[in-house]
């Protein structure tokens, strides 16, 4: 696909600077960020002092997350001691012993035929959530993750952003670290000769935190209410040059090069740095939806999240995050930068997403990806961020080796061009860019699926009927949009996102946040997935069909909502 720039595009990617760019990763990356700390705030106060050098207002916010840091940990197998690593959110346990025994990937499927009570687990993969759960739920007491030649530090916790007194209790209850691939092979073969016992001491430092959220303006000029909300976080990993140092460079030229033009901008920028992404399972970006979720919902238009750009050898730009109704803004876009047909992916539960039952569209999180791996970070990465069809942010993400070194100033500028323009586009084209007939579409498509895999066993019509028409409805208004008429079109786009990114994207209520596990598309919906493994009739059938229906009365009556204001727009 062919994409054609204005002479105003190209004038403005010719103002990215390699040079400005690596200037400001060098003056991030230059501090230890973890979360809630004062080595992370002077990385928020110098990004403040440059926005405000190019003439940008902002404003440093602080609010309570809770954050886990981890500090230490000590393993010993069989008598041996290894290299390793803890998490965030894991407990803390001193010379904790127990026998040792394989449980695969460390599914609830792994467990069966083996009694874990009382032992730990040795787990292949990244520490993530769902393992952490089904350990616990089997009664093990420890678990030891099998990385690749690279240990890397994650989260334990599934709970979405800081807890609250009624999610306190699903936080993780046994402690858990990570070995490398060195390590990994010595206890598979200690297991396999026998008896394993273990040693495990973690020393997590996990309390409630101030963290700082900064966020910058530029004012449209003709609707400057409506906003386009540009996001990272800032916290990370040791050093974390590129994630997030280089994402953090990114946006921030991107604003400093649009506010010299702002003149052209018919709606708002609004760029937020978050904190609490790392330690804290996106606290800062949970707290800001919370905190300003009337304005969200009534002004955000859009929401694109930077992460991890520009890195050496992230040669692959066709795999990143959109909803089908925002891939149409970024398609263009990538062709014209990096000369690649945009795939996209959709979006799993990952990344500072934290604003879908707002009903704000996003687009990207991450960008640029590292051709496909055999390591074990890559395999995982694939499967944490959904199509597997790259090998993630590099070998040294999440890990003490994402020093500057890992970033190519040419690819950081290719990257940064790319948000330029989409954000450019996204605050000054004449309607917006999000194409709710494509929304439609994806429902349509979903839901038609769903049907198929229950194989008739929950009646589906009407809200296959009702998706069908809403195509059709929004297929015609995107055809009238001239005559619609810019103001009324884009009144209609912001208010169908209310109804179709949460339809879409949200499994419980629009005002909490769902747990942070990968679900299914349209998760509304994934106690479908329940009918394949019970047998027609009987009374998990029955119980099962219980929730369905009250499910799909939510996805109808969505859907209905949906019409009635598509109607309004079509009269």
């Amino acid at each position: 696909m062919e994409c054609l720039l204005t002479d105003f595009e190209k004038k403005l990617i010719n103002e990215v600077s390699e040079e400005q760019l690596m200037e400001y990763n060098y003056g991030i990356a230059k501090f230890i960020r973890d979360s809630g700390t004062e080595e992370e705030l002077k990385s928020f106060k110098y990004i403040e002092s440059e926005l405000n050098k190019a003439g940008i207002s902002t404003e440093l916010m602080f609010s309570d997350g809770y954050i886990s840091l981890p500090v230490s940990a000590k393993l010993t197998v069989n008598g041996e001691e290894y290299e390793c690593l803890t998490h965030s959110m894991s407990v803390s346990v001193t010379d904790m012993e127990a026998e040792v025994i394989y449980a695969g990937k460390g599914k609830p499927e792994d467990y069966i035929g083996i009694d874990a009570e009382g032992k730990i687990v040795v787990v292949e993969g990244l520490c993530m959530g769902v393992p952490v759960k089904a350990a616990e739920e089997n009664g093990a007491k420890g678990i030891i993750f099998l990385n690749d030649e690279h240990i890397h530090n994650m989260i334990g916790s599934r709970i979405w952003g800081s807890p609250s007194v009624e999610d306190f209790g699903i936080l993780p209850k046994i402690a858990f670290l990570s070995v490398n691939s060195f390590s990994a092979e010595k206890i598979r073969t200690a297991l396999n000769a026998g008896e394993v016992k273990a040693v495990m001491t973690t020393v997590v430092d996990t309390r409630w935190r101030k963290l700082p959220t900064l966020v910058g303006t530029i004012l449209g000029k003709e609707t400057p209410e409506k906003y386009l909300m540009l996001s990272s976080h800032v916290d990370g990993w040791v050093y974390g040059a590129m994630d997030n140092g280089s994402a953090n460079a990114a946006l921030m030229h991107v604003v400093k090069t649009l506010n010299a033009h702002s003149d052209v901008l018919k709606r708002s920028i609004k760029i937020c740095f978050w904190s609490g992404h790392s330690h804290g399972r996106y606290a800062g970006s949970t707290w800001y939806c919370d905190t300003h979720y009337e304005d969200l919902y009534e002004n955000c238009f859009l929401h694109i999240n930077a992460d991890s750009l520009g890195a050496k050898g992230s040669d692959i730009l066709t795999e990143s995050n959109s909803m089908a109704e925002t891939k149409g803004l970024a398609t263009p876009l990538i062709k014209a930068i990096a000369g690649q047909d945009y795939n996209s992916c959709r979006y799993g539960r990952a990344g500072d997403q934290s604003f879908w039952g707002t009903g704000t569209p996003s687009l990207f999180m991450g960008l640029s990806e590292q051709p496909i791996g055999e390591g074990t970070a890559a395999k995982s990465f694939a499967e944490l961020m959904g199509n597997g069809k790259t090998g993630g942010f590099g070998w040294w993400w999440h890990s003490s080796e994402d020093t500057i070194d890992k970033i190519d100033p040419a690819k950081l500028a290719r990257d940064c061009k790319i948000y330029l323009l989409a954000v450019y586009r996204a605050c000054s084209d004449e309607f917006l860019p999000i194409e709710q007939e494509k929304a439609a579409a994806d429902i349509y498509e979903i839901l038609k699926r769903y049907a198929a895999e229950s194989g008739g066993k929950l009646d589906m019509t009407l809200s296959l009927m009702r998706a069908e028409k809403l195509v059709e409805a929004t297929e015609k208004i995107a055809d009238r949009k001239v005559k619609i008429g810019s103001e009324r079109y884009n009144e209609y786009i912001m208010e169908m996102s209310r109804i179709l990114v949460p339809l879409n994207y949200v499994e419980g209520d629009n005002f909490e946040h769902d747990l942070a596990i990968r679900g299914n598309d349209m998760p509304v919906l994934t106690v479908l997935d329940n009918y394949k493994n019970v047998e027609y009739g009987s009374d998990e059938w029955k119980m099962v069909t219980v929730v369905a229906v009250r499910r799909l009365n939510k996805v109808e009556f969505a859907l209905k909502a949906a019409l009635k204001l598509a109607s309004a727009y079509l009269d």
